[in-house]
């Protein structure tokens, strides 16, 4: 392989005064100026006249005063060196002084200083006259692809980031003549919300918010003649607190470039806040695209298949790709395995009239490259070259150690490598590797081999500066805490601290697209990703808290290596094995990747699109400091299978829907398989964080362990619509083995509350009584309830019903009267009338609703056996409603019912279902209150002898049930037909 070559800056002093340099081996030495590769201060360089830039944003560290974000962007003495360069490429050293001569060392830069360029070699040195004027810091604009083919069709895309945050900005691109964009022959992205024709901009979905957010539409835009040739685009009223990666990525279909030679695109922005400032549209605002006659746009198409199978042509095959059209004969794919020093016509497939081509048959582990060869026609001559290598590139040939010294810079090198190269995957031999946080790259794959071991280390990056700031919330949510809703527009106080925060993780991407990590090694937190709510207050090299952080990706792989067989769980070994087609069991483990020590997340992605996460066994040698397991907010099409937890804090697989992108995003369609864990919280939770819709969710095949919450929980507590969620319906497969559910306080928990974290949300306090309790507490004032509805759960098998997860220590310690318990419970709300509140209920919700019902439940063959023993005195407990900061099983204090609780439920069916417990419970099996519509079918359930009825009803309606058989005290005793509902009256 050839040897890689690094940029090297160099730092020269003169006094105290930074110096940067650049390399040149062809151009003279010289003393001009020109724009650095960050540039964000230069607004414009003259013959002798530096102009910088200077005013002020908001920009909040993790560690920055509530009241002090409001800052300078002026550049520093120090600091100007590094956005400067030489024109010519040249090495040079600066010098600020003030009008005077005198050198200043530190400090501000001001209008009148001078700035001396002096060649490294060399007596002569240029002076220029230094100009401080307010203006916007320079974003910068980019395009995917800066050449092009002439006269062949191509989707133009570019990218726009503006300089600093602002709401209600405007941008202005200009797109230059020879290239014609229309409102419908162009998309745009604005910070990641998702393609859209120009034409649908101003009906594009902001998402759900209350109404106190300022804004009704993502955003205008116009296209206007150009004062010169060409045209200009230009967006307004975009808010662009929120970062995202590019603020817009523009996409202008079928470009067909007639001419020859360069066109050149600027853009600038204008911010409203915290002044009314425009950036100066030069230096990193431009943008240069290149029409040349010769093929430019040759490019390797890389494999992008979901689930990671490796064949004999995994690595032999490299297929290409070039712009369609044009005048061309005879073309041949040449390529080199030299680095072109000698070239040979490929043995290829080559379509001229798709443009594509693909080679086979290459041989393996050698670093090719390509280039297109057309003998005649208009692109008459070589094309652009591009590289393949043959193989899993192993990453010790970059200097990478695997000794367990820091490997973090080897890492990213050899990932920005590959990445370079078009894509690959990178091996992992043998070895401990240890990272701060790797960065990940599109079309990279790591791959870990089975003694390859990747650990992390503190010192990690920092978390991302915002324009708001987060410390009116970072964690817990009691029932009087307002600071989520104090700015309804700051969307970094809708949700924990640890969703709102990306770059602070072991391996981090964003807007990145086809990632694998795979391979049946390990990855180790090591103790250095935390776990606690409180990380913000660790020190600066302990804030790390996520293994794996995909912010608005797609396509990505995280697993094992594939099996095709079902994982399931060998309870005399404590261990999972596969199940063969005959049924047998396949131990085999050691093909899983192992994840250990995760920290708050192993995985959070968040506005990620196509997840596949297979083969993953969760602490398999450290029990310790692991708390979510895999965490999907915002993100659609995502495959979770053949997961083993050994033992978590949290949740297992949850998707959800936060604000923490800045807008909110539906999240849908999941296919779940084979889950099997034990956890401190619930084994599945679909929902929790729901300011978005999640729909389309599919469960097969569970083994709860343990979980201190729920073993399956289904929950809106932020005004989204949660429906369509199926368990054991054999969407994602066959049924291999009935579900298993073992120590869960509850075995499910379906709710809605009303805590309303959502951008534009507002919240009031209000002294209410309920049910002859007095409540003191906030209410959300204009967020709808949300709803939950059509669930089916079947197939399950559910035992030892307390909290009794191995995550504090034994495991597992046997239910001794202490743990607590819960009925399964499905919960709606209901605000508190009018009537019970200290001078009246002042608000109505947006869409006039007092009452969130669940709707249309269905519990067909499932059967519970629950621990019991609670006396018949318990029959008259009424759980409050589930208001804000209170959204958790134990906040329903104790049941009415052993079996099944249901409160303001619309559509119930209960069917083929039996309800049994260990000791004598004197609870109703059942307890229905404010249920209308419940069907109770071919159940059977135990009535104590203290009890003499089932179900127990209250402000309920139309409750039909048929063929319910009871039995006396005991399971077995005396079974007795259920002839007519009785309990409380009706």
């Amino acid at each position: 392989m050839n040897k890689l070559l690094t940029l090297k800056f160099i730092t020269l002093l003169c006094f105290t005064i930074p110096v940067i340099t650049a390399k040149s081996q062809t151009h003279p030495r010289g003393s001009t100026i020109t724009f650095g590769k960050d540039a964000k201060n230069i607004g414009r360089i003259t013959n002798d006249t530096l102009v910088l830039i200077t005013g002020s944003t908001y920009l909040f560290t993790v560690d920055t005063p509530e009241d002090q974000g409001l800052v300078s962007t002026k550049v520093d003495v120090k600091d100007l060196p590094q956005q400067l360069a030489a024109a010519d490429g040249s090495i040079q050293k600066y010098t600020v002084t003030d009008k005077d001569g005198t050198i200043k060392n530190e400090g501000n830069i001001i209008t009148g200083d001078r700035l001396k360029v002096t060649p490294l070699k060399g007596v002569s040195t240029k002076t220029y006259y230094i100009s401080v004027q307010r203006m916007a810091l320079s974003g910068r604009l980019s395009l995917a692809q800066p050449k092009l083919t002439a006269n062949t069709n191509h989707d133009l895309t570019l990218y726009f980031t503006a300089g600093q945050r602002s709401p209600d900005a405007t941008v202005k691109i200009h797109i230059p003549a020879g290239i014609s964009i229309t409102m419908d022959n162009t998309t745009v992205n604005v910070i990641g919300r998702g393609d859209v024709k120009l034409s649908g901009l101003a009906t594009q979905s902001i998402g759900r918010v209350g109404t106190k957010y300022s804004y009704s539409r993502v955003g205008d835009v116009v296209i206007a003649k150009s004062a010169g040739p060409g045209s200009d685009l230009i967006f307004r009223h975009l808010d662009l607190r929120p970062a995202n990666g590019a603020d817009l990525k523009i996409m202008i279909a079928h470009v067909n470039l007639k001419k020859i030679g360069k066109y050149l695109f600027n853009a600038s922005y204008t911010t409203s806040k915290p002044e009314i400032l425009t950036s100066p549209g030069t230096g990193s605002e431009t943008a240069t695209l290149t029409a040349t006659s010769t093929i430019s746009d040759f490019a390797r198409i890389p494999d992008s298949a979901m689930q990671y199978k490796e064949t004999p042509a995994t690595y032999t095959r490299a297929n290409f790709k070039w712009g369609q059209g044009g005048n061309t004969r005879g073309i041949q794919l040449m390529q080199s395995a030299n680095g072109g020093k000698t070239w040979s016509a490929a043995s290829a497939q080559i379509d001229p009239k798709t443009a594509t081509a693909s080679v086979s048959g290459l041989s393996p582990n050698k670093l090719y490259t390509f280039k297109l060869r057309v003998k005649d026609g208009e692109h008459k001559g070589f094309s652009n070259p591009v590289s393949f290598y043959s193989g899993k590139m192993d990453i010790k040939s970059f200097g990478v150690t695997g000794s367990g010294t820091d490997d973090t810079e080897g890492i990213n090198r050899a990932i920005a490598y590959l990445n370079q190269l078009g894509g690959g995957t990178l091996l992992f031999t043998k070895g401990i590797y240890m990272v701060r946080t790797a960065h990940l790259m599109s079309n990279v794959y790591l791959y870990l081999e089975k003694d390859a071991v990747i650990n992390g280390l503190k010192g990690g990056d920092a978390p991302e500066s915002t324009w708001f700031s987060d410390k009116k919330y970072r964690s817990g949510l009691s029932p009087t805490d307002a600071g989520p809703y104090a700015d309804p527009e700051n969307y970094m106080t809708k949700q924990d601290v640890g969703h709102h925060y990306f770059k602070n993780a072991m391996f981090f991407g964003e807007r990145l697209d086809n990632i694998k990590i795979i391979g049946n090694g390990q990855i180790n937190g090591n103790g250095s990703l935390v776990n606690g709510d409180n990380v913000m207050k660790n020190a600066p090299d302990s804030r790390c808290d996520k293994m794996f952080s995909l912010k608005l990706c797609t396509h990505i792989e995280i697993g094992g290596i594939y099996h095709q067989e079902d994982l399931w769980y060998d309870e005399a070994k404590d261990e999972p094995y596969y199940i063969g087609k005959d049924g047998s069991k396949i131990e085999d483990s050691d093909h899983m990747l192992k994840i250990d020590r995760s920290g708050h997340f192993a995985l959070l992605a968040t506005g990620t699109d196509g997840i596949n996460i297979h083969d993953t066994y969760i602490c398999k040698n450290n029990q310790t400091n692991v708390r979510d397991v895999y965490d999907f907010m915002e993100c659609n099409n995502v495959t979770v299978t053949n997961i083993f937890s050994r033992v978590s804090s949290d949740d297992v697989v949850k998707p959800g829907s936060d604000c923490s992108l800045g807008f909110t995003r539906p999240a849908s369609n999941y296919m779940v398989r084979n889950i099997i864990g034990d956890t401190n919280c619930n084994l599945i939770q679909i929902g929790s964080e729901t300011v978005d819709d999640i729909t389309q969710v599919y469960v097969d095949n569970i083994y709860v362990l343990g979980a201190n919450k729920a073993g399956f929980s289904i929950s809106t507590n932020d005004g989204a619509h949660v429906k369509d969620i199926y368990l054991n319906s054999g969407r994602t497969g066959p049924i291999r083995e009935r579900s298993k559910m073992y120590r869960a306080t509850t075995p499910f928990f379906i709710s809605i509350s009303n805590r309303g974290r959502v951008i534009g949300a507002e919240a009031g306090r209000y002294v209410f009584t309920e049910n002859g309790k007095k409540h003191d507490e906030l209410l959300v004032k204009n967020v709808n309830i949300g709803e939950v509805e059509n669930i089916n759960l079947k197939g399950l098998d559910v035992y030892e019903v307390y909290n009794g997860s191995s995550y504090s220590g034994k495991r597992w310690k046997p239910y001794d009267g202490t743990q607590r318990k819960a009925t399964p419970i499905i919960a709606g709300y209901k605000l508190p009338d009018a009537a019970d509140v200290t001078g009246g209920l002042d608000f109505k919700l947006p869409n006039g609703k007092h009452t969130g019902y669940i709707k249309n439940v269905v519990f067909d063959d499932v059967h519970f056996l629950v621990k019991g023993g609670n006396p018949v005195t318990d029959t008259t407990n009424v759980p409050p409603e589930l208001g804000v900061g209170q959204y958790n099983v134990a906040n329903l204090n104790i049941q009415p019912s052993y079996g099944l609780w249901a409160r303001h439920v619309n559509g119930l069916s209960v069917s083929n279902c039996t309800f049994n417990y260990e000791k004598r419970d004197s609870r109703y099996a059942l307890f229905f209150d404010d249920v209308i519509d419940a069907k109770i079918s071919a159940v059977k359930a135990v009535r104590a002898q203290d009890n003499q009825s089932i179900i127990g009803l209250k402000k309920s309606t139309n409750i039909q049930v048929q063929n319910l058989i009871y039995y006396n005290d005991t399971w077995g005793n005396a079974p007795t037909p259920l002839t007519r509902v009785n309990g409380i009256e009706n």
